[in-house]
Order: C-alpha cells, then structure tokens, then sequence
C-alpha cells in the first residue's frame, strides 16, 4: 500500500507519525489522535499541502449536490420541435357545414 497522507502528532510522551493511503482515514486517525489529546495535529496531502487541526474539514469527502438516475439525466443532442397538431377528421361523422342549395341537373342516364 502506498502512502499518500502523513498524520502528525505532539503530546506529552513524544510524537506519532502515521501514514494511510486515502484521505478518509487520514482524516479518521486525525480526528482520533485530537481526541486522545494531541496536539499540532497536522496532515500532510499527497501535493505536500499541510493541514492544520481547524484545516481537517477539507478532507471531508465532497458530496454530490445534483445526483441524479442515469435516466434521469439530460444529453447533449438538441430536443425536436414538437409536430404541428392536426384536427383530427372521423370519417363516420356527417358533415358539420350547413346544406346550402345546389342545383339540380336533372335525371341522370347510365349508360
């Protein structure tokens, strides 16, 4: 295991040094050695940044604000127009415009 944080500590008896690979248990091994009473607690990141004990909140691991469901999520294609509504014609239904007079040919031969 490779280490990427090193936790250091002082109290009364000396010092400790720790190491761990990821950033919440370095942050978990920080906060345990504050309760045990240690002082100048200090983290050291894997870019060489150094944390101080009111500094450790950064560590706190980012939580998603706008998680969503795969399906739920929007793509990048551009969205369709939406089709223009057509009135709708029933066959069956008689005709809705008034009779108007026509007129007549006459009797009609077949041939």
């Amino acid at each position: 295991m490779r280490v990427r944080y090193l936790i250091t500590g002082t109290n009364a008896h000396g010092s400790a040094s720790l190491g761990r690979g990821s950033a919440t248990l370095a942050l978990r091994i920080a906060r345990k050695l504050l309760r045990e009473g240690y002082m100048d607690v200090r983290v050291c990141t894997p870019r060489g940044r150094v944390l101080q004990s009111d500094e450790l909140h950064e560590l706190d691991p980012q939580q998603e604000i706008d998680v969503m469901a795969k399906g739920q999520q929007r793509g990048n294609r551009e969205t369709k127009k939406p089709k223009k509504e057509k009135a709708k014609v029933i066959a069956a239904a008689p005709s809705r415009k008034e009779a108007a007079w026509q007129p007549d040919f006459g009797p009609s031969k077949k041939k």
